[in-house]
């Protein structure tokens, strides 16, 4: 993942304003929100995430998939972790 060190920085901010929208979840389901407001921050929380992984996505797209260099054995090892992870989590 040594490519993702150029945007770590903004990537690990993306990932802390996640976790303060995880721990606001939790402060409203303590604190008995409605289900209206629970349901508005946990959509919030979920396109935060899903905004992460496209970044990340795009990220092991262009390092690992249509860098120009790369042996057709790297792209297809690329293009297929990158399916493999489609296969597991998008369910």
């Amino acid at each position: 993942m040594s490519h993702l060190h150029e945007s770590k920085d903004s990537l690990i901010a993306r990932v802390r304003r996640i976790a303060g929208q995880v721990a606001a979840v939790e402060r409203e389901l303590t604190g008995d929100a409605s289900c209206a407001t629970v349901l508005h921050r946990v959509a919030a929380v979920r396109g935060a995430v899903n905004g992460l992984m496209d970044e990340i996505i795009a990220d092991h797209l262009e390092a690992h998939v249509s860098r120009p260099g790369l042996t057709d054995a790297e792209r297809a090892a690329g293009a297929e972790e990158l399916l493999a992870v489609i296969r597991r989590y998008a369910k």
